[in-house]
C-alpha cells in the first residue's frame, strides 16, 4: 500500500461503497443496491426494504454487518499521526466511513433525543455528546473547525442528528409502503438535503432556508404534513458547551391558511402591524415572519388564494428577505424558510391574471407533489390498515387506538364499495374513522352534479402505465355510465353491444 494511502485496493472498494451509502437517498432503490454490493454473498434479501416499511426497523442484519465491517476498516486505516489523514489520498472516503460508524453507533440515543424533542421538551440535553466527541477524536484527531475535508465533532453531531431526525420525521408523517408513498418520501428527502447530500454537508446546510418549497396536490392529500416533515428537519447547529442544539426543531414551524382569513388579517398575521394601522388594531402585533427564528419555517397553505397585493409584499420577502409591519416604514429581516402549498392549478391562475408569474417563479425553486389516497391504496391495499391505525391512535390514544382501527377497517371492508376512490383523500378517511367511532357508520357524500373530475386512471393513462385492454375496458365503462345503456354506448363507440358490456363488466364501477 502506498505511503499516502489509508486503504488497500480491496479495502478502498468497500470504503467507497460505504461512502456512497452515507450520502444516498435512503428511500431510493440505490440504498439496497449499495448494501448488496458491499456485502456480496452475505447480503440478506429478506427485510432489506425496511426503509419503506417502518421507521423503527433498525438494526437490520445488513446494517449490523456493514457497521462491523466499517468499524474494522477505520480501525485498520487509523494512522498514529492524525495529520496523515488529511495528506492521504483516501482522506475524504475515510472521513465518510467514520461518519457512517458514528451515525449507527449513536442512532438509538438520537432516537431518544428526537422523541423528547417531538413531544415538546425544549432544549434537550445531549448527554452522550462527550462519548460521541471522544469517538470522533479517536478516528479524526483533535477537534478542528468545520471545513472541507475536515469536520468538527459538533458539526458531525448536528449533521448526524439532522439525517436521523429527517428520516424519522418523514416516517412520522407519511404512512404506508405503496410506490406513491415511497416516491414522495424520496422527494421530501431531496427537499431537505438536495440530491447531493455530500455538497449539502459541506456548504448547503446553512443555506437551504433561502430556497422556497412549493407543495402541490389535491385537497386533503397531506400537504401540511409534508411541510412539517421538511420544516422540522432543518439543520440545527449543536453547542458543545451547553450540550444542546441551538434551536427547538419541533416548535419552530408556523402554519397559516391564507384562504381562511381576510386579506388584512393575513397581512397582520404574516407581517405584523402597528397600533392603529387598521380598524381593530388596538395594539402592536408581531407577525409570523418576525417571530420565526432563523432556522424556523413559515408554512402558507392555500397560497393560490392569496390576494395580489400580498403577493407583491411576499415577493419582496422572497427576493431580498425584507418586510415591513403594517403601518410602519422600518424594514425588518426574515431569516427563516417559507413553504407554500396549494391545490389550485397555478398555471391557470396566472393565465387568468389572479396569480403573479414573478411570484410563482420565486415559489417553485423546489416543488413537491402529493398523491391521492386512491393511488396509494390501488398500489397497496394493505396501506389502509396502517393509515387507519395511525389515525385511530392519534384520535383516541394508543390504548384505544388499535381496537378502533380494527372496527373501522372491518366496517370499511364490509360496507364501503370495493376500490372506493376516496375523493376527499386522507381527510375523508379521517372523517370516516370519526363517524365509525361515534355512530358506527359512514355515508360518503355524493359527487356534485355535473362534476367534470377525471377518474384516477387518467393519470396512469397519461404516464403510459396501462395496457391497451385496460384502457378500452375503462373507457367502455365510462361511456356506458354517461350514455345510460349498453346500446347507446355501443353506438358512440362503434362497437358491438356485447363487446361493450363484456369490457365494462370487467371493471368495478368503483375502480379508480
Amino acid at each position: 500500500m502506498p505511503s499516502n494511502c489509508l486503504f488497500t485496493d480491496s479495502q478502498r472498494e468497500l470504503a467507497q461503497t460505504i461512502s456512497a451509502l452515507v450520502y444516498c437517498n435512503p428511500f431510493l432503490p440505490e440504498r439496497v443496491e449499495l448494501e448488496h454490493k458491499a456485502l456480496g454473498g452475505a447480503f440478506v434479501a429478506e427485510g432489506a426494504d425496511w426503509n419503506v416499511r417502518a421507521a423503527e426497523a433498525m438494526p437490520q442484519p445488513n446494517i449490523l454487518k456493514l457497521v462491523e465491517m466499517a468499524g474494522a476498516l477505520i480501525d485498520d486505516a487509523r494512522p498514529t499521526a492524525f495529520e496523515a489523514i488529511y495528506q492521504a489520498a483516501d482522506h475524504a472516503i475515510y472521513e465518510d466511513v467514520v461518519l457512517f460508524v458514528l451515525y449507527h453507533r449513536y442512532y438509538k440515543q438520537m432516537n431518544q433525543t428526537f422523541s423528547k424533542g417531538i413531544t415538546g421538551s425544549r432544549a434537550v440535553r445531549v448527554s452522550y455528546y462527550p462519548r460521541f466527541a471522544a469517538d470522533f477524536e479517536r478516528y479524526l484527531g483533535p477537534d478542528k473547525e468545520t471545513g472541507e475535508p475536515t469536520l468538527s465533532a459538533a458539526h458531525a453531531m448536528a449533521f448526524c442528528f439532522q439525517v436521523r431526525r429527517a428520516f424519522l420525521q418523514i416516517f412520522h408523517h407519511l404512512i404506508g409502503a405503496s410506490a406513491p408513498t415511497v416516491r414522495l418520501r424520496a422527494a421530501i428527502w431531496q427537499s431537505i438535503f438536495t440530491h447531493d447530500l455530500r455538497r449539502y454537508r459541506r456548504t448547503l446546510y446553512d443555506r437551504m432556508g433561502e430556497i422556497t418549497t412549493l407543495i402541490t396536490g389535491p385537497s386533503g392529500s397531506g400537504k401540511e404534513v409534508v411541510a412539517k416533515a421538511i420544516g422540522r428537519s432543518r439543520y440545527i447547529p449543536f453547542d458543545p458547551k451547553t450540550l444542546k442544539f441551538t434551536e427547538d426543531f419541533a416548535g419552530s414551524f408556523h402554519a397559516l391558511n391564507v384562504s381562511a382569513l381576510a386579506p388584512t388579517l393575513v397581512e397582520s398575521e404574516l407581517f405584523g402591524h402597528r397600533r392603529g394601522a387598521f380598524t381593530g388594531a388596538v395594539g402592536d402585533r408581531v407577525g409570523w415572519l418576525e417571530t420565526c427564528p432563523p432556522l424556523g419555517t413559515v408554512f402558507l397553505d392555500e397560497i393560490g388564494d392569496l390576494d395580489q397585493g400580498i403577493q407583491v409584499k411576499l415577493l419582496r420577502v422572497l427576493q431580498d428577505r425584507r418586510f415591513q409591519r403594517l403601518g410602519e416604514t422600518e424594514d425588518r429581516v426574515f431569516a427563516g424558510k417559507i413553504i407554500a402549498a396549494t391545490n389550485r392549478d397555478l398555471a391557470d391562475a396566472m393565465g387568468a391574471g389572479t396569480f403573479r408569474s414573478d411570484f410563482y417563479y420565486r415559489l417553485c425553486a423546489d416543488r413537491v407533489t402529493t398523491y391521492r389516497l386512491c393511488d396509494q391504496l390501488t398500489d397497496r391495499p394493505d396501506d389502509l390498515e396502517d393509515l387507519v391505525r395511525h389515525i385511530s391512535e392519534r384520535m383516541v390514544g394508543p390504548q384505544e387506538g388499535p381496537s378502533l382501527a380494527v372496527d373501522a377497517v372491518d366496517w370499511i371492508r364490509k360496507r364501503m364499495p370495493g376500490r372506493y376512490a376516496w375523493p376527499g383523500n386522507v381527510r375523508e378517511l379521517e372523517q370516516c374513522v370519526r363517524n365509525v367511532l361515534i355512530r358506527n357508520e359512514y355515508r360518503p357524500e355524493d359527487p356534485p352534479s355535473g362534476s367534470t373530475q377525471l377518474p384516477a386512471w387518467f393519470d396512469r393513462l397519461a404516464t403510459c402505465e396501462m395496457t391497451a385492454d385496460d384502457v378500452l375496458d375503462r373507457y367502455c365503462l365510462r361511456v356506458y355510465q354517461q350514455a345510460g345503456s349498453y346500446e347507446q354506448a355501443a353506438r358512440r363507440l362503434g362497437l358491438d353491444r356485447r363487446t361493450v358490456k363484456t369490457r365494462a363488466d370487467r371493471v368495478s364501477p368503483d375502480t379508480p
